[in-house]
């Protein structure tokens, strides 16, 4: 007896085509490729299966470029039987997180730029972080205003570093507070 044509075609429509079957498993083998990025500690802290965690350290440590595509397929293959949903939230927690860590840096950097510039830069300052040594904060000020009014070959940036090392812990106390109130 043969099948029916009509349930054929109705099983077909519920199979994935092969294009997207293909998009699937590049999708594993990139999700893949981002967990092997992971610093050590994240990397040990993300639950997985742990065939998969061996063939992630194996990509890892693999050097050829050919060993390396043929082990992200085989980490692929391994991502099947695994959970996406964690292994997606721990690389997107660990790409938010270095996002911040940019974000705050370019604060810094801004603040630092401000306070260099003008002293109502350093009101402000005041106004915010009143906890923070503000004489200190001034002594920093008129160094890197010295360092960035000499000749550029005379400019030792000591100056210019130390006031962004003063001011770097502060936004990111700042940013710590941020987070918490956010919870």
């Amino acid at each position: 007896m043969r099948p029916d044509p009509e349930d054929q075609d109705d099983s077909a429509a519920e199979r994935p085509s092969k294009t997207q079957l293909k998009q699937h498993s590049h999708a594993l083998q990139a999700l893949g490729a981002e967990l092997a990025e992971l610093p050590d500690d994240r990397f040990a802290a993300t639950p997985m299966p742990e065939a998969l965690r061996e063939a992630i350290l194996t990509y890892r440590r693999t050097k050829s470029h050919e060993g390396r595509r043929r082990q992200l397929q085989y980490v692929g293959k391994q991502m099947r039987a695994a959970d996406e949903e964690p292994l997606r939230e721990a690389v997107a927690s660990f790409k938010l997180g270095s996002a911040k860590d940019t974000l705050m840096l370019h604060e810094a950097e801004r603040w630092r730029d401000e306070l260099i510039a003008g002293d109502d830069a350093s009101t402000r300052w005041a106004a915010t972080y009143p906890q923070s040594d503000l004489q200190r904060l001034r002594s920093l000020i008129r160094t890197a205003r010295k360092d960035a009014a000499a000749q550029p070959e005379q400019r030792s940036g000591r100056g210019y570093r130390e006031l962004f090392q003063f001011i770097k812990p502060w936004l990111a106390t700042d940013a710590e507070d941020g987070s918490k109130s956010d919870e």
